[in-house]
């Protein structure tokens, strides 16, 4: 079987935040790392997404040309990642000849099946610019929340789509004039018409992450529209049509073909321009795609329609998105500077234990948050404390009183027998949560073994034993090493760095991923290295201070309605175990209200509070059951505490 793994491909028009690396790149790495140890054939696949308007956008923003900020960003993105120990099999740009050239075949394919068609349609037209604008090129007041500054895709306030005509008050994101509705032509890819055939193939993925098909099912359920793939714009792949000069392929129609292109690049640069064909034309190729939440809706639905209506390419056999990584308590922003940039965390720290927390911390099932205090606490108390710990105490014992050389163990013991049953199990408990894009459990699942080590070695007193008991002393240490062994296969897809560090210590390779290195014998080691310095509260102040909070105007927060209001009934939302539904008493009005209180609220404990609520807020469906407003609670780490008034207090009581 041949195992095809690609990652999201980042605009190269800025640097690599935590946020992407959480989404679509490190679970990635620990999932080819992992098979290249099971000694699969898998190859991964990524580059620079250098179209679009964003990489216009920065370039008009800097007094650049395009070529320039691709050129500086894939240099950039790619050497970050090189030191985070990123392990692509190619990187490459959408900008090269191979790549245009596959794009417009794509086209060219799907437009000789009548799938792609021209339509005239209005568009914004900047009288001033002298030029059709592209939706990130209008700005203006969100119609949702109110908020000025949104763009004509997204508003980054609410976080709704949008689309350009709805904005108000629109105007050119260059020059500020407002614009006029001009008619003009662009050419749609009919996805409406594979709407039964997608529906089909959505059901066979049985195994895919409830959050995807959640996302999925409601937009097969809406029903599929034909979507625009052109754009005018001067920079991109140009449309292969003499009737559509000047107009460029939409970036979301090229970019995902740039994970075939990459693989033909590598390909040729293995001097067997054929080989990639392998991977993309074999029905049995297993195809994953690693992406962010945002990117759903392109890589399950219209990238998978675009290689059917082209026909023979694989289809994707899993998409295992992540939801986003927060910052904070806040929302990473590019735009506001709000975040923390691989370049700038790799020159102040190493790559593995941002490693570790962004996977012990992983936002697989729902979105998390990123602290640097957690970050302090897990590097020090888990990675220093736990595994380094574990590692150095055993090698240094073996250096100082065994002279270097591993002891032997003549027979064991029920506890001795106990741990070397875990590392024969260990590889194949681990590897089924890896298999199974279960990053954070099988992450945890290598530090049970180093925290059963410690105390292994602890129950073993070593340190006594060696003078009244010499064979006893001998066992523990030779379990010892074998979990170290272990360990430095077991951790390695994880934390590279640092399996490669015990690795030399050992001074041996320990071999694949199946035996967990049980099948070496490893009989002298080498010099001993810290694994893990502690890192110090003055440091994490410092890059606490580095971020740049994002902030909200008087006039924004003032169009926040926040009352009193007094909880008139509770109970549970069917089938959920933290949903309350509540009736709420706002003056002279009632709403009800869902909110996740119920790990530690009673509906009975809800019953007669005076609470806080957003009265204003736009109303949602959860689970299925409306909610027309939003309580306020305080979050104290896994706890949720209300946030009730102080005495008595009439409902409906404007809060200020």
């Amino acid at each position: 079987m041949k195992i095809l793994v690609t990652s999201a491909l980042p605009y190269a028009n800025g640097e690599i935040h935590l946020g992407h690396l959480a989404g679509a790149y490190l679970p990635a790495d620990i999932y080819v790392r992992y098979q290249r140890l099971k000694r699969r054939d898998v190859i991964y696949m990524c580059g620079t997404d250098e179209h679009g308007v964003p990489v216009t956008i920065s370039a008009e923003k800097k007094n650049k040309t395009p070529r320039e900020i691709v050129d500086q960003y894939y240099k950039s993105i790619g050497e970050s990642f090189k030191v985070f120990g990123m392990t692509f099999d190619n990187f490459s740009r959408t900008s090269l000849p191979v790549h245009h050239r596959l794009a417009q075949d794509f086209f060219s394919k799907i437009y000789e099946k009548e799938l792609i068609y021209p339509r005239e349609v209005e568009q914004f037209y900047c009288v001033r610019c002298k030029r059709f604008l592209p939706d990130r090129y209008i700005i203006g007041k969100c119609p949702k929340c109110g908020s000025d500054g949104a763009r004509g895709d997204q508003c980054e306030v609410c976080g709704h789509w949008l689309e350009p005509f709805e904005l108000v008050e629109p105007r050119c994101l260059v020059c500020g004039e407002p614009p006029k509705k001009t008619r003009t032509k662009h050419w749609y890819f009919r996805l409406s018409q594979f709407q039964d055939r997608l529906g089909k193939w959505i059901e066979s993925k049985k195994g895919w992450k409830d959050t995807v098909l959640t996302f999925v099912q409601g937009w097969l359920r809406e029903g599929l529209e034909d979507r625009p793939i052109t754009r005018d714009l001067s920079w991109g792949v140009p449309v292969p049509l003499a009737e559509a000069k000047g107009k460029v392929l939409y970036v979301w129609f090229d970019a995902p073909i740039g994970y075939i292109s990459a693989t033909i690049e590598w390909a040729e640069k293995q001097g067997k321009p054929d080989l990639w064909k392998e991977y993309w034309f074999d029905k049995e190729t297993r195809l994953v795609h690693f992406i962010g939440k945002d990117n759903i809706v392109f890589h399950a639905l219209i990238w998978p329609a675009m290689l059917m209506a082209y026909g023979d390419y694989v289809l994707p056999t899993d998409i295992p998105a992540n939801q986003f990584l927060n910052l904070e308590g806040g929302k990473f922003s590019t735009s506001k500077d709000y975040a923390i940039w691989l370049p700038d965390y790799l020159k102040e720290f190493n790559p593995d234990p941002l490693r570790y927390a962004l996977t012990r911390n992983a936002p697989e099932a729902r979105d998390t948050d990123f602290t640097w205090r957690d970050f302090q606490a897990w590097h020090n108390n888990e990675l220093a404390d736990i595994l380094g710990n574990f590692v150095n105490r055993t090698v240094a014992f073996v250096k100082r009183y065994y002279d270097s050389s591993i002891p032997e163990a003549s027979s064991f013991g029920d506890r001795d027998n106990q741990i070397l049953a875990m590392l024969r199990d260990a590889p194949g408990t681990i590897g089924a949560r890896i298999e199974n894009f279960e990053f954070k459990t099988a992450l945890q699942e290598v530090m049970r073994i180093a925290q059963d080590a410690n105390r292994y070695f602890d129950h073993g007193e070593p340190w006594v034993t060696r003078k009244n008991d010499p064979a006893a002393c001998a066992r523990t240490i030779h379990v010892c090493m074998k979990i170290v062994t272990a360990l430095s296969v077991l951790a390695d897809p994880f934390l590279p760095f640092t399996a490669q560090k015990i690795r030399d210590m050992l001074r041996v390779d320990p071999g694949g991923w199946d035996d967990g290195g049980q099948s070496v014998q490893v009989k002298i080691v080498g010099d001993t290295s810290i694994l893990f310095e502690k890192i110090g509260d003055d440091i994490i102040k410092a890059q606490v201070g580095k971020l740049h909070k994002e902030t909200i105007d008087l006039d924004y927060f003032t169009r926040v309605s926040l009352k009193t209001a007094k909880v008139l009934s509770a109970e549970r939302v069917k089938g959920s175990k933290n949903l309350i539904k509540c009736q709420v008493q706002i003056g002279d009005a009632v709403k009800q209200i869902v909110a996740g209180v119920g790990k530690d609220y009673t509906p009975e404990q809800m019953l007669n509070k005076t609470i806080v609520v957003v009265e204003n807020l736009e109303p949602a469906k959860i689970r299925g059951v409306l909610s027309d407003g939003m309580l306020l609670a305080a979050v104290d780490g896994e706890r949720v505490i209300l946030v009730t008034t102080d005495g008595a207090a009439a409902s409906g009581l404007p809060v200020k």
